[in-house]
């Protein structure tokens, strides 16, 4: 009699065992086949590489964990106690790793937004300069002088984002000043004659020129030109040093904050 029951236990057994590997075989295709309706549901999609290639794993993960439960359960394992101590390991991992996935969320957040692309010039978290990458954790820009600045996406996207590459165009503010004793028209012809000279500015939107304000020793004009967005700087520096060199061949006083004083001679008019 016990060895009938022994035959029995081992037949149950495996045939427990095959119902288990018929369900793994079962979920791992399902997993293969859901995993190909996500790639191509996100190939119709215009959606960075990075966060596809995230969507992905953590869709995988799912399934997968999804695949563990189902097992488990076909096993006689209970799914609550097992879902349970997941959650504990998931609670502490996520508490050790707070500062990190606080700057993916934000790397997440930057990548379905936008508000810059790898190229732009833009000035965030405090520092300016190209976007050479963006990833989960860092954004790298490179500045002027060529130095590569990690800034973590949690200080990017709390803060205000400059992009300057978002626009083809854009305008060049330069700032003058010129005595009172030269006529408006004098100086403006003399600043039109530094802009014909400058490589880059455009004739539309057409260049501006005008009084800004009445300083205390000099008269203070504004000049705003545009240009391609590459040729900014090589326009705005070009332009400064052409007004001066203007100014000096037109007979045109840049003047400077300065006192003018008068002394009376009293005893000549006694």
């Amino acid at each position: 009699m016990p060895e009938v029951f022994s035959w029995a236990a081992f037949g149950a057994l495996l045939s427990s065992l095959w119902r288990t590997v018929v369900i793994l075989a079962l979920c791992l295709i399902g997993v293969k086949m859901m995993l190909k309706l996500f790639d191509r549901g996100f190939e119709k999609l215009k959606i960075d590489q990075i966060l596809r290639t995230i969507s992905r794993n953590i869709f995988k993960f799912l399934l997968y964990f999804l695949t563990l439960l189902i097992v488990a359960d076909s096993l006689g394992i209970s799914v609550t106690s097992l879902i349970a101590a997941f959650s504990v390991v998931g609670l502490a991992a996520s508490l050790a790793v707070q500062g990190s996935l606080t700057n993916v969320a934000s790397g997440v957040v930057l990548l379905l937004t936008q508000p810059f692309s790898k190229g732009d010039f833009v000035e965030a978290g405090g520092v300016s300069g190209t976007v050479e990458d963006v990833g989960l954790i860092y954004t790298l820009l490179v500045t002027g002088d060529n130095k590569v600045i990690h800034v973590p996406n949690s200080e990017i996207s709390a803060t205000k984002i400059t992009n300057y590459s978002a626009k083809t165009n854009r305008r060049v503010d330069v700032a003058i000043s010129a005595s009172y004793d030269d006529a408006t028209e004098k100086v403006k012809n003399s600043i039109r004659s530094a802009i014909a000279s400058v490589d880059g500015i455009l004739d539309d939107p057409a260049p501006f020129i005008n009084i800004s304000s009445y300083g205390d020793s000099a008269i203070n004009y504004i000049v705003r030109v545009w240009c391609s967005g590459d040729d900014y700087w090589n326009v705005n520096f070009a332009l400064t040093e052409a007004i001066r060199v203007a100014f000096e061949r037109d007979g045109v006083e840049m003047t400077y904050n300065h006192l003018n004083v008068h002394i009376l001679d009293n005893a000549a008019e006694k």
